[in-house]
């Protein structure tokens, strides 16, 4: 923009876009040999991705290796990337894929998440722990369509636009599922938090 020109209310350029692009450069240095480049990635996917892992495993070491994996898997797959699609939206569906896996593994009662009471007043933290537990098992209670979208905008902040990418559904069932899925588990929570 000429220093003459008045501003205009339109971004000069979209950051997703950009990001994106920035993704594909990184896969493509990979791809021709330069396995540094895949460490950027890894940085701005990692917190998002074990969060969503978490959420879907509800255990920290699980989700960890859960997303490490993921991460080991996207690379050792890197050939199959589409670069016309979102990086994040192709590793996260790895990601996905590491979670069901590890969800299947699992013996059936297995608790979920390894919460321990910390020291503190004992009454305090009980009923925070109960609270957190709580959420955790309404939040794995829902059908897996609306956990999805709940994990990815509420722990994961990604926006309406981005999850319908990620999971591949437009943005307005992003929406339709989000608002069903709080309803859930205001209900659920309502049940067994009385």
């Amino acid at each position: 923009m000429n220093s003459g020109e008045a501003p205009t209310n339109f971004s000069p350029g979209d950051v997703y876009y950009s990001q994106n692009a920035e993704d594909v450069v990184l896969v493509q240095r990979c791809l021709a040999g330069d396995q540094a480049a895949f460490e950027p990635l890894v940085r701005r996917y990692q917190r998002v991705l074990f969060n969503v892992a978490l959420r879907m495993l509800g255990d920290y070491a699980a989700a960890d290796d859960a997303t490490q994996n993921a991460f080991i898997s996207g690379y050792s797959k890197l050939a199959s990337f589409d670069p016309t699609r979102r990086f994040f939206s192709w590793i996260y569906r790895i990601l996905v894929n590491e979670c069901l896996n590890d969800r299947r593994s699992r013996r059936p009662f297995e608790p979920l998440g390894a919460d321990a009471a910390t020291v503190g007043s004992a009454a305090e933290d009980l009923e925070t722990l109960e609270r957190r537990r709580a959420v955790q098992a309404a939040i794995r209670d829902l059908p897996p369509d609306y956990r999805e979208v709940v994990v990815l905008r509420h722990f994961g902040g990604l926006s309406y636009d981005e999850i319908a990418d990620a999971v591949g559904v437009p943005a307005k069932t992003v929406k339709s599922r989000l608002h069903t899925a709080r309803e859930r588990l205001l209900a659920s929570l309502e049940v067994i938090l009385k």
